[in-house]
């Protein structure tokens, strides 16, 4: 039928089909993908038969994967005054509207289909996200606890309730609702589940691996339980039983660049960086543009002292994510080992202007003028740092290192002074660049005396 079909494609003329023949058609070519015969089979259908329903949706369908999401609205219209009140219609239209942003349109078709649906944990889901994505979040939990009611096992719905209720400021309020679902069932494993993925956002991680194991010991395949028990041993630093629970994810659900991530970061932080960078590139190896392994790849290396490899890989992840300040912090530090001043300052100059309020980047990028002894230009570096965080401490306590150094001592004093009120106790600091005890002594002066009068 289907080479029947193709012939008459080319030839331009088409013999009587039944309604059944035509769909078989459109899904033949829906399925493998080939949505513009697919659209062609369809219009075609739809002379012979411009009332059929199926066929108008399965149009709508595939104008929704052509990303003609306009059309596909406009054909649904064309159906709803055919069949006024359909719930397929409805939905679809819902969905497209989603697609489009629209959410308030969105939610107003999913809740004329909710009095009829046989599926109301989905509808109610479905709202729930809509509200989620307009930041109505009373509203969303409303419907995802409806969703609940209406099927305890919906595990997406008990994610995103969990989400927002942690967002809200409830979640801490709300274990015993999700307790609830353990009482109701204590052998599902999809409640011991959630209830651990609460935990953890509760940062109660004893209480979640708890839950994830009681998970796994009920379903012993269940990768996500697996997967995010491995998370939550990573939060509390114990690597080897992390490596653990991914290794069993891994063993279940087989090869993802996520998994691998994992396992690459929790041997990165035990050290045995030849590993992490193993994993890393098998991560990257699945999703090349997985730019945060191509970066922790780097920071392996970097651990190494491999200084122009891990380079190379943070260009990678900087070719994927170009305004992320923390890989161009990373690419400034290395070009800076291997003697590239003037790389490093470029890299310096990226990362400050994608992230002007991070304190770390002042302090460091002004730190490589120090260190060669340009007191001047580290002065010039830390400034307008100071004019991005007027009140921040550090800065100051720097610009006062600074201008000790260089010598000028009177305006050394008005910035320690300055600093001194902000935050007495981290004067400590200036103490690390002048570790000669003469200096010390007359840093302990000003200060005791900026101590005797504030206290005065």
């Amino acid at each position: 039928m289907i080479k029947t079909f193709e012939h008459q494609l080319k030839d331009g003329s088409f013999s009587f089909y039944d309604e059944e023949s035509f769909e078989n058609i459109i899904d033949h070519y829906f399925d493998i993908g080939d949505y513009q015969n697919a659209l062609k089979a369809s219009e075609i259908a739809l002379e012979q038969y411009p009332y059929s329903l199926d066929i108008i949706l399965a149009k709508a369908d595939i104008l929704i994967n052509l990303d003609e999401l306009e059309e596909a609205l406009e054909t649904l219209r064309v159906a709803a005054s055919f069949h006024p009140g359909d719930m397929e219609i409805l939905t679809l239209k819902g969905n497209i509207l989603s697609m489009q942003g629209n959410y308030r349109e969105a939610i107003e078709c999913y809740e004329e289909v909710l009095p009829e649906s046989q599926e109301k944990d989905d509808i109610h889901y479905n709202i729930g996200l809509f509200q989620q994505n307009l930041e109505n979040y009373e509203a969303a939990i409303y419907h995802f606890k409806a969703a609940l009611e209406f099927n305890i096992e919906n595990e997406d719905a008990l994610y995103e309730l969990a989400y927002c209720l942690d967002v809200t400021g409830e979640l801490s309020n709300s274990l015993s609702y999700y307790q609830r679902f353990i009482d109701q069932d204590p052998y599902s494993p999809n409640a011991w589940y959630n209830i651990g993925i609460v935990y953890s956002k509760l940062e109660k991680y004893q209480e979640s691996i708890n839950a994830f194991e009681y998970a796994t010991l009920i379903k012993n395949d269940f990768a996500s339980a697996y997967f995010n028990m491995g998370n939550t041993y990573l939060s509390i630093n114990s690597y080897t039983k992390a490596l653990n629970a991914f290794r069993k994810t891994l063993e279940i659900e087989g090869a993802s660049p996520e998994t691998y991530f994992k396992i690459g970061f929790a041997y990165e932080k035990l050290g045995q960086f030849d590993l992490g960078l193993k994993y890393y590139q098998k991560a990257a190896k699945l999703d090349i543009f997985y730019h945060e392994a191509w970066f922790r790849s780097g920071e392996c290396l970097r651990s190494e002292e491999k200084w122009y490899q891990s380079i190379h890989f943070y260009n990678k992840a900087l070719k994927i994510d170009n305004d992320n300040p923390e890989y161009w912090v990373a690419v400034a530090k290395a070009e800076y080992q291997i003697g590239n001043i003037v790389s490093s300052i470029d890299a310096w100059e990226e990362a400050v202007i994608l992230d002007p309020t991070s304190e770390d980047i002042w302090l460091d990028w002004s730190n490589i003028y120090y260190e060669q002894g340009d007191y001047q230009k580290a002065l010039e570096t830390i400034l307008p740092g100071l004019n991005e965080l007027p009140d921040n401490a550090s800065l100051m306590y720097r610009a006062t290192a600074y201008l000790l150094a260089a010598g000028n001592f009177k305006e050394a004093f008005h910035y320690l002074e300055n600093a001194l009120i902000l935050a007495f106790e981290k004067h400590v600091v200036l103490f690390d660049f002048f570790p000669e005890i003469e200096m010390q002594k007359a840093l302990y002066k000003i200060i005791n005396q900026f101590r005797k009068e504030d206290t005065e």
